[in-house]
């Protein structure tokens, strides 16, 4: 029997429309291993080399799987992308600003996680990050449930595999029929709850997104949902997945430096939680394949979606994590 918290199962679509490999972008949140301690495990495992791009912030290039960052997750302690003042370390004023930064990161480092982020890789070389999350741990990483003030996050960009708006909905709607059943096996930290990174969708929107005739054209499903998530906190964030497909239309809806335009699913719901011999980057990313073998079930998908509308999955959450639960392991 495979343990799949170490094994990493392949996707059903393996392929873009184009017929390359999907991949898949992974970051990582955590605690007790600096920026710089990080980018050094990345090159020992990876090669590559280091570029100190401000005191918190570094970039690991050339490795053999592309380029790796690994930072202080805060915006208030880097210098701007593309400032390349950062790197004339003779004017005075970077030098107080450098300096300013260094003691604010080091403060912030407290409560704020350190992150890699991960280049886009084949899901067939997947499993090599197992090594980097390995490293981290036996280098004293802590994961969330490691402090009640921690609220980690480890989050999956999935490459689209067309941009067919069928596809796309029917990966949304997959997604809402087994988001409780997610956030009970998961069991979602408290902290991150509080602290609003992954919030569900509202209840009108899973409604509307799951009625049985609802197959909209691309820019009625990209509308319909800034109409309701104006936001980037989504357990399932699709705003950079719509800036690809269509940046004009997110950008008059929503101003936010913060998106990062990509081909990919934004999934950020599961925790962080390195250290944990019962957590793995395996395990949440079989999970987030139950997603997409529900999306290209096309009969169980209707046939779910019609009863979550039935039952008002949208209102029962818990009662219905426990349906959905049936529809895996009996439909």
């Amino acid at each position: 029997m495979q343990d799949f918290r170490s094994h990493y199962l392949k996707p059903q679509v393996l392929q873009t429309a184009e017929g390359s490999e999907r991949r898949v972008g992974v970051e990582l949140e955590f605690a007790g291993v600096s920026a710089r301690a990080s980018a050094e495990l990345v090159r020992s495992l990876f090669g590559g080399t280091i570029v100190e791009k401000d005191p918190h912030r570094f970039v690991v290039k050339d490795t053999r799987f592309g380029e790796f960052v690994c930072e202080l997750d805060s915006q208030y302690v880097h210098d701007a992308e593309g400032d390349e003042t950062a790197i004339d370390a003779t004017d005075l004023k970077v030098r107080f600003r450098r300096s300013l930064q260094e003691i604010v990161g080091d403060v912030s480092a407290l409560l704020v996680p350190a992150e890699v982020v991960c280049p886009p890789i084949a899901c067939s070389d997947l499993p090599e990050l197992a090594a980097l999350v390995t490293a981290l741990e036996e280098a004293g990483a802590c994961g969330t449930r490691d402090n009640m003030l921690y609220a980690f996050g480890a989050q999956l960009n999935p490459e689209i595999s067309t941009s067919s708006p069928a596809y796309i909905a029917s990966v949304m709607k997959a997604y809402l029929l087994l988001s409780p059943w997610l956030r009970k096996i998961i069991d979602v930290d408290p902290t991150r709850k509080l602290t609003f990174f992954a919030d569900p969708f509202p209840a009108a929107y899973q409604r509307k997104i799951l009625s049985p005739d609802y197959w909209p054209e691309m820019d009625r499903l990209i509308d319909d949902y800034l109409a309701d998530n104006p936001t980037r906190n989504r357990e399932l964030d699709m705003l950079p997945l719509f800036s690809h497909l269509d940046d004009a239309r997110v950008q008059k809806a929503i101003r936010d430096p913060l998106i990062k335009s990509r081909p990919t699913f934004h999934y950020r719901l599961p925790d962080a939680r390195l250290g944990d011999a019962d957590w793995s980057l395996a395990l949440e990313w079989n999970r987030w394949l139950a997603v997409e073998r529900l999306a290209g079930d096309g009969e169980k998908l209707k046939a779910m979606s019609a009863e979550f509308v039935r039952f008002d999955g949208a209102g029962k959450p818990k009662a219905w994590a426990w349906r959905a639960s049936e529809w895996l392991a009996l439909a």
